[in-house]
């Protein structure tokens, strides 16, 4: 998903951000210095971001050297040992904070959707992220996503339509929207969004190929399944929290669109330490 083209410019964007005229505390170090540092996790989680941190210290100095002990997508485990670098001093230190902020954001992001993942692992669904992204990152944030194990939405508002409700009322209805989007553009999937089992019926009867199952209750998502029976795909949406997820699962849906995968991620506590 993510090219190497993407990764060099959003690098390139963060170091500059970072670093701009340059990093004026490396400069107490000698220029002839040559270092040797680790990075380590101090929590449990899932990595992902490699290709960021290479990019990272490529950019800063192409001389630097990393070793990685574990891929993208693998568990890993507090205090163990993840990269060791080697290269000049200073490159390690101007390249440091740029490197972990990409790290500890996709793998925090990663983790949350190992997490989802594990508690609906005995059902059939699949856990969708959203837009609900970091700007300029979106693209490294549903890759970090499906290094969790879950799934990604559209990427944008480019790649699928997604009709809701106020998209509905400006089109003239369900089946009006559904009809434009198929003469629009006839090679893109139909998404309707609907809150209730009247619109239910009527996304099904226009045709639509996923239906977004707003806020609905256990009891008429299960009813929403029965209703459906294969005619198109169902997702369920909003409300879906620790506590809601297993039981939404278990009602039959197809998918469930999770903002949170995005959203509310936490950084992974990652640290580098010089040798």
């Amino acid at each position: 998903m993510i090219s190497a083209q993407y990764v060099s410019d959003q690098t390139a964007r963060a170091l500059e951000e970072d670093v701009a005229t340059g990093d004026i505390t490396a400069r107490l170090i000698e220029e002839s210095a040559q270092a040797c540092a680790r990075i380590i996790t101090r929590e449990d989680g899932v990595l992902c971001g490699m290709a960021f941190v290479n990019e990272t210290f490529r950019q800063v100095d192409s001389t630097c050297q990393l070793t990685w002990q574990v891929s993208d997508g693998d568990a890993i485990t507090a205090d163990s040992l993840l990269c060791r670098i080697t290269g000049p001093a200073r490159a390690l230190l101007t390249a440091e904070r740029t490197a972990l902020n990409f790290l500890q954001l996709l793998s925090g992001t990663a983790s949350t959707a190992a997490h989802y993942a594990a508690q609906v692992a005995h059902t059939r669904v699949t856990l969708l992220d959203t837009r609900k992204t970091i700007p300029g990152l979106r693209l490294a944030q549903k890759y970090a996503v499906t290094c969790g194990g879950c799934d990604n939405h559209r990427i944008g508002l480019f790649d699928a339509f997604l009709i809701k409700e106020n998209h509905i009322a400006a089109a003239g209805g369900i089946s009006a929207a559904v009809l434009a989007a198929r003469q629009i553009a006839p090679d893109k999937p139909v998404e309707v969004e609907v809150e209730n089992a009247d619109e239910l019926t009527e996304a099904l009867d226009a045709g639509a190929d996923r239906i977004m199952l707003d806020n609905f209750s256990l009891a008429d998502l299960k009813a929403a399944v029965v209703h459906t029976n294969g005619r198109a795909q169902l997702e369920a949406s909003g409300n879906v929290t620790d506590e809601t997820l297993v039981s939404i699962a278990e009602t039959g849906v197809d998918l469930i669109s999770i903002g949170a995968l995005t959203k509310h991620v936490t950084a992974l506590d990652l640290s580098m330490r010089m040798e």
